[in-house]
């Protein structure tokens, strides 16, 4: 009886990730390819769509299928990977099963509408124009938060949709520590005598060069461009819809191929996590990331503790500069480096440099997680977003293009994500140190333009695993410990004070 369970079980979700991938390549396409007029007809497809995969997911133990797996679950009765399918997917059900149809729908109509408005609010310079949608999502989310419940603070039931198990309390303690290092080290950092004159790696890059470059790089990588695409979108991203067809996406200036090279880098790193998903256990929790903030601890990875790194560079900057001479064929390998790891606050978060990238996302974190709460209004986030950029990095936002307006994720509904950010720069720091350990000579493969033994490290140790382990419980089995910031501050020290000489 337990086989015929499971494996109708296994059909179920199989239909499901069907249509879940169905509405994902709708979102894709929405920032890919399709037309502007198009932006209401997609919504309504969008939001039926969403509804009926909703339908489809809470329907699932209509006949008591799963209630009876979860009874052998608990029975002990189930081998290891059933028993991963089965927790994993109670957990999903017992979250979904608490929102109605007619909720999924609106969050899902007006989070596509909202993303088109913000899109042309951004390039309007004109936060009032999206106001109303941000207010109307805010208001979607905190009534997804009473649907679902919390215990102490509703933005709970909003993080742990991305950091299963992760509470509100522990990632405010885990980001103020981090912002008690980070805003004096900064500043230790601009007050050295070591100044670096980025201005050298400016010119004129064509695009249609830069796209080659960036497919060659992602293509070292490990990136199969047989199983996945890399298309251009106003905010870089990935997606997938199976193992075998992962999309990512990256954003050029024609000014600067490292504007790109870097997003690509780091969507590639989120690509090879998906690509590398046991593709036989599609639909399954065992085909499926093991939260947020472990995936982005793989692109966080790719893109600064590989990506900056100068064996990384030892590879990849002769072909720069034979692609581009101009202006790189002058500058010598060290002063790229240089270059590259500069420390300058900056007003967009994309662009930051690794030591003041996390109080972009501490900033984020507080504001949503103080307007979930209902501390302020959305007409106050403008205000308040300026003060702490002023007080976390030093600068005076001079209009919202550079402050509220320049990230996507609110305008998608995404709360409760940004702090997974932060949490994969930690993840990053103390798998790399791991890594580092049991790859003696990385360095010299690295250098070598030899990625294989950094991918079958990864795929080995998180990607193969799908949600067999909790993040917590990945991070111990892997380093023998718990999360500690200490790796990535350490990491940045060592680097920093070597690059900056103080």
């Amino acid at each position: 009886m337990k086989p015929k369970a499971i494996n109708d079980l296994r059909e179920r979700l199989h239909e499901i990730s069907h249509l879940g991938a169905t509405v994902a390549l709708l979102h894709w396409d929405q920032e890919v390819n399709m037309p502007a007029k198009g932006a209401n007809a997609r919504a309504s497809a969008i939001a039926y769509l969403s509804a009926v995969v909703h339908n489809k997911f809470i329907a699932i133990d209509d006949d008591g299928l799963l209630t009876n797996l979860k009874k052998s679950l608990e029975a002990g009765a189930l081998d290891e990977r059933e028993a991963v399918i089965v927790r994993e997917t109670w957990r999903s059900y017992e979250r979904e099963k608490k929102l109605p149809e007619a909720f999924v729908k609106e969050l899902a109509e007006v989070s596509s509408k909202s993303q088109t408005v913000w899109a042309e609010a951004r390039a309007k310079n004109d936060f009032n124009l999206w106001r109303p949608w941000l207010e109307k999502i805010v208001k979607l989310k905190q009534r997804e938060a009473e649907y679902v419940g919390y215990q102490n603070s509703p933005y709970d039931a909003l993080i742990d949709t991305y950091e299963p198990g992760m509470t509100t309390e522990e990632t405010t303690r885990a980001l103020n520590d981090l912002k008690d290092f980070l805003i004096p080290f900064w500043q230790k950092i601009m007050a050295s005598k070591t100044k670096i004159d980025e201005q050298k790696i400016l010119g004129k890059f064509p695009i249609k060069e830069q796209v080659a470059f960036n497919k060659l790089v992602a293509g070292k990588m490990g990136f199969d461009i047989e199983a996945g695409r890399l298309d251009k979108s106003v905010h870089p991203f990935s997606t997938n819809f199976h193992p075998t067809d992962v999309r990512m996406t990256t954003r050029y200036r024609e000014d600067d191929v490292l504007y790109s090279i870097s997003s690509t880098i780091h969507e590639t790193g989120h690509a090879l996590y998906e690509q590398n998903l046991p593709a036989e256990d599609f639909g399954t929790p065992l085909a499926e990331a093991v939260s947020m903030g472990i995936h982005e601890s793989q692109s966080r990875l790719w893109e600064n503790n590989i990506g900056k790194s100068l064996p990384f560079w030892q590879y990849f900057y002769p072909k720069l500069q034979a692609e581009f001479p101009k202006p790189f064929k002058r500058l010598k390998l060290p002063k790229f480096y240089q270059i590259i790891n500069k420390v300058e606050p900056t007003f967009i978060r994309t662009e930051a440099d690794e030591v003041t990238y996390n109080l972009h996302i501490i900033l984020r974190f507080e504001l949503e997680r103080e307007i979930i709460e209902g501390s302020f209004e959305v007409k106050d986030l403008p205000r308040i977003w300026n003060a702490k950029v002023k007080e976390y990095l030093g600068l005076e936002v001079p209009n919202d293009q550079l402050g509220i307006l320049q990230d996507v994720h609110w305008s998608g509904g995404d709360f409760g994500y940004f702090a997974t950010y932060s949490l994969g720069n930690l993840y990053a720091a103390q798998f790399y140190q791991q890594m580092r350990k049991e790859i003696p000579k990385l360095d010299e493969q690295i250098a070598r333009g030899d990625f294989s033994a950094v991918n079958a490290w990864l795929k080995n140790n998180i990607h193969r695993h799908g949600k067999t382990y909790h993040a917590n419980e990945l991070v111990r089995k892997i380093t023998g410990e718990e999360l500690n910031s200490r790796y990535f501050t350490e990491y940045l020290e060592k680097k920093y004070r070597e690059i900056y000489k103080f």
